[in-house]
């Protein structure tokens, strides 16, 4: 708590309001930082549906691989197992 105050006045003396009451910039910062805040949630909001959306994308992909992949063996499953000597000789 100290260090946040520490920054917050430190922020508070470079801006440029001299004439200003510190409560006035206190409560300018504050409303300013709340605002960020219902920024920064909007935006985390919409991060979490796209990680959503993405997931099941990947979700749906990795069952399309599989479903290859088993298709791709039971292929594979019936060559004839008397190609591998042809090829060799």
């Amino acid at each position: 708590m100290i260090i946040l105050t520490r920054k917050l006045a430190a922020t508070l003396k470079c801006e440029a309001m001299p004439n200003t009451p510190l409560i006035d910039q206190i409560a300018q910062r504050v409303e300013h930082l709340l605002l960020r805040h219902e920024e920064l949630q909007r935006t985390n909001a919409l991060l979490a549906t796209q990680v959503q959306e993405l997931t099941h994308e990947r979700d749906l992909l990795k069952s399309r691989l599989g479903a290859a992949r088993h298709r791709i063996d039971a292929l594979i499953d019936r060559l004839p197992q008397g190609t591998e000597s042809k090829d060799n000789a």
